[in-house]
């Protein structure tokens, strides 16, 4: 459950980079050609208090952001935010931090490579199969794709996480992208090195020689109809590890909650996402791998064989 320590230590970090980017703004924002300075009204809550119940809404039990909204946030929460605004007020704020939000999660919440990572990619339906045709919400955005679970409607959330379960980076396409795709990799792959470790579903000579000439190793397994290959026994042991980031997926979707098909705008939709992924970073316990007690198994196996 959420405490009133954790939702001012997230207020806290929100509240320092908002002041980070307003100043930023204002340094290189253009001047008025008349030299005079334009009225800019503060609103009643602050960039740092919109984001903060944004974040704070994926830590919850809530399934219904409105409800968190009403009967939490405006009761429970009402010391921590006294100028709170009416729930269709803030619905159409909550768009106005979009791009906070954005470099919040490049700049704050992401954790750093080290060499070790993984990747995978999520479907994020947005709605029923048997509603797709009356879906108008998500008209020309989603798409129909095919997962390990079968068809559905909406999109697709590419990921790549480290050893810690830290995510490194994301991406949000429609859901009948490739995940082998050129564009995806090329801003999924931005400042990670080392050995990148992958499902089934990633093999490829091309992608993998453009990635090894960028200095990234991509290591996936083998299908049964391919020739079989020499793997180092470490790599063969990542590989068995490469579930951290399903679990990282599973979190996302059954406890920050960023499936649900209530979605009213594209815009709400595109918002939930940021803060879940934010939400994430805030988690006390991520799953992660123990490299240590890995290496050891590994020195260990490779003792049995001299």
């Amino acid at each position: 459950m959420l405490t009133a320590d954790k939702v001012t230590e997230i207020f806290c970090i929100c509240d320092d980079f908002c002041k980070e980017f307003n100043a930023e703004v204002e340094k290189n924002s253009i001047k008025a050609p008349d030299g005079r300075k334009h009225r800019r009204r503060n609103g009643m809550m602050s960039d740092a208090e919109v984001m903060t119940i944004l974040i704070c809404f994926h830590f919850n039990t809530f399934r219904n952001f409105k409800h968190y909204y009403l009967f939490y946030v405006k009761k429970h929460l009402a010391h921590l935010f006294p100028r709170v605004l009416s729930y269709n007020r803030f619905i159409e704020v909550e768009s106005k931090v979009s791009i906070q939000m954005m470099l919040f999660l490049q700049l704050i919440c992401f954790g750093e490579c080290t060499g070790i990572s993984f990747i995978d990619s999520t479907c994020i339906p947005v709605c029923h199969n048997k509603r797709i045709l009356t879906n108008k919400v998500f008209k020309g955005y989603a798409e129909r794709g095919k997962s390990t679970m079968g068809w559905y409607y909406g999109f697709k959330l590419h990921l790549i996480c480290n050893e810690k379960g830290e995510l490194l980076n994301f991406m949000l396409t429609r859901a009948n992208v490739d995940d082998r795709n050129e564009s995806v990799f090329n801003r999924l792959s931005d400042n990670v090195f080392g050995k990148l470790y992958a499902d089934k579903g990633y093999i490829s000579q091309t992608l993998f020689e453009r990635l090894f000439d960028n200095g990234l190793h991509l290591v996936t397994g083998f299908k049964s109809n391919m020739k079989n290959r020499l793997m180092p026994l470490y790599d063969k042991i990542m590989l068995r590890k490469r579930s951290v980031i399903e679990s990282v997926n599973d979190e996302l979707k059954n406890v920050a909650q960023t499936v649900h098909s209530r979605h009213r705008s594209i815009i709400n939709f595109g918002m939930n996402l940021l803060g879940a992924l934010a939400a994430y970073s805030f988690f006390e316990k991520k799953p992660s791998i123990n490299i240590d007690f890995e290496v050891e198994k590994f020195d260990g196996q490779l003792a049995l064989f001299k």
